[in-house]
C-alpha cells in the first residue's frame, strides 16, 4: 500500500470513530507502528488530525465520541486485560455500580460468577451480560435510552440513584488527564456518571492508555476522587502516557497496569505503592450539592458497609510510581 493511500484510510479511520491508537491503525493498514507513526505526524502537520498517547484523535483538542460499534472494535486487547484484572477487586457479597461502555460491559460478563455479588447501572450492555448470572442481582436505573452507547440518560436515571449506597463504582469514559480527571463527551452521559459517582465509597477507572491525556467536554470523576485506575502497558515509545500515569500517581490515584511485566495468573498479589493509602470517599460533590455517602449517614437508601481497601488481584501489577516530592 502506498503511503498516500495509508494516509487516507488511517484519516478515514480517525473520522469515524474520533479516537483510533497506533495499534490498531498499523493493524488496520498491515504495516509497522513506526510507520503508522511517520504517516500521523505528517497528517498532524497538515492539520488533518492531531497525535495523542499511543494514537491519534479528530484535531481541536476534544475528542468526539464514538458510537458503540466504532468503539467495540477498537483497543480490544487492551479492554480485554483491563476486564480481567478489574474483575479481581470485587468481593463476594458485594454492592457495586457499573457504568456504560465497552469496557465496562468487558468487566460485567466476568463478574457473572461472583456469588452474592448485586450490580446497579444503567447501562443495557451490562444488564444483557448479567442477564443469565442466577448468583448476581442486577438493578437497572430509570431513564431515557441513549441509542449510541445503549445507557440509559436523564432526570430518571439520576433520581432513581438518589439514596443508594455501594461500596465501589467502576466507571469508563472518553477521555482521563491528571488535570481534569474522567471526562466524556456527552453532558446527559456525564450527569449519570456524577450520580453514579455519588452513590459509591471508591471509584475505579477503567480506562485503556489511548485515552491517557485526551480531554474532553464534560468532566465525570475529578481526580483527586477517583481511588483506583485499571489500564494497561503503553508502548515503550509513548512517554507521554508514562508522565501521564506518573502525574495521576502524583494525585494520589492508585495505578494498576494489566499485561505489564511479571503479571501472570497464579502469581501473588502485588503491594500497593503508587500512591496514598486513602481510606474510602465519603462524599463526592456535584454542581450545587455535597452529600454524605458515610454507612448510617442521612438518606432513604439502603446501608451497605463501606468498601474494605482494595488489594492488587493476580494478572496485573502495580505501576512503580510514587507521589514526587514537591
Amino acid at each position: 500500500m502506498f503511503a498516500a493511500e495509508r494516509r487516507q484510510l488511517i484519516l478515514e479511520m480517525v473520522r469515524a470513530n474520533g479516537a483510533v491508537s497506533l495499534r490498531e491503525l498499523a493493524r488496520v493498514v498491515q504495516t509497522s507502528e513506526v510507520t503508522v507513526r511517520r504517516d500521523v505526524r505528517a497528517l498532524e502537520a497538515e492539520g488533518l488530525l492531531d497525535r495523542r498517547h499511543g494514537g491519534a484523535v479528530l484535531p481541536g483538542g476534544f475528542a468526539r465520541e464514538s458510537g458503540f460499534p466504532q468503539k467495540s472494535h477498537l483497543a480490544t486487547a487492551e479492554k480485554t486485560a483491563i476486564a480481567d484484572l478489574a474483575a479481581g477487586f470485587v468481593e463476594e457479597g458485594e454492592a457495586i455500580v457499573v457504568g456504560a461502555g465497552t469496557t465496562t460491559q468487558e468487566l460485567a460478563r466476568r463478574l457473572a460468577r461472583v456469588p452474592g455479588l448485586t450490580v446497579v447501572t444503567n447501562s443495557l450492555l451490562v444488564a444483557q451480560a448479567l442477564a443469565h448470572a442466577n448468583r448476581v442481582e442486577v438493578v437497572m436505573t430509570g431513564g431515557t435510552l441513549r441509542g449510541s452507547n445503549y445507557a440509559l440518560v436523564g432526570s430518571g436515571a439520576e433520581q432513581s440513584l438518589q439514596g443508594l449506597r455501594v461500596s465501589r463504582a467502576f466507571l469508563s469514559g472518553s477521555g482521563l488527564t491528571a488535570e481534569r480527571g474522567l471526562s466524556t463527551s456527552n453532558m446527559l452521559s456525564a450527569s449519570v456518571d456524577r450520580a453514579l459517582v455519588q452513590a459509591a465509597a471508591e471509584v475505579v477507572v477503567l480506562a485503556d492508555h489511548t485515552k491517557l491525556g485526551t480531554d474532553t467536554m464534560f468532566q465525570t470523576v475529578p481526580t483527586d476522587v477517583i481511588t483506583r485506575l485499571v489500564t494497561d502497558e503503553p508502548p515503550g515509545h509513548d512517554d507521554r502516557a508514562a508522565t501521564e500515569l506518573q502525574a495521576l500517581a502524583d494525585q494520589g490515584v492508585q495505578i494498576s497496569v494489566a499485561g505489564g511485566p511479571g503479571a501472570g495468573a497464579g502469581q501473588p498479589a502485588s503491594e500497593v505503592m503508587a500512591a496514598d493509602r486513602r481510606g474510602p470517599r465519603r462524599d463526592v460533590p456535584l454542581p450545587g450539592q455535597r452529600r454524605n455517602l458515610a454507612p448510617g449517614g442521612g438518606g432513604s437508601g439502603p446501608q451497605l458497609r463501606t468498601a474494605a481497601p482494595l488489594a492488587e488481584p493476580p494478572g496485573g501489577r502495580v505501576a512503580d510510581l510514587a507521589p514526587r516530592r514537591r
